[in-house]
């Protein structure tokens, strides 16, 4: 895992995440789940690319049930950008590094 790439929980993603001063990219995704394994490098090469711009966290599903549940996620793995505390974007699925660019460019 990247030095970038930040895993939290259900007790902190409100401070990382909704109270963040840059926009923040979560990943939906638990341990068990091949394309949430398939996508992990390209989170963590964005992750680094983009650190001055975006800050790139990862919440398990199977262990913070809370948020997920709040942000009803269905499948994983789900990506949601959040600015200024509130989610602006999202999209399910695995995908390349060109696609994930386009779909944060978008949204910050």
């Amino acid at each position: 895992m990247s030095a970038f790439v930040k895993h939290i929980s259900d007790a902190d993603f409100k401070d990382v995440v909704i109270n963040s001063d840059k926009p923040v990219l979560v990943d939906f995704w638990a341990e068990w789940c091949g394309p949430c394994r398939a996508i992990a490098p390209v989170l963590d090469e964005l992750a680094e690319e983009m650190a001055d711009d975006i800050q790139v966290v990862k919440v398990n599903v199977d262990d913070n049930q809370a948020v997920a549940g709040a942000m009803r996620i269905r499948s994983i793995p789900t990506l949601i950008v959040f600015k200024n505390g509130k989610a602006v974007a999202n999209h399910s699925g695995a995908v390349g590094m060109a696609q994930l660019k386009n779909f944060v460019a978008q949204a910050i």
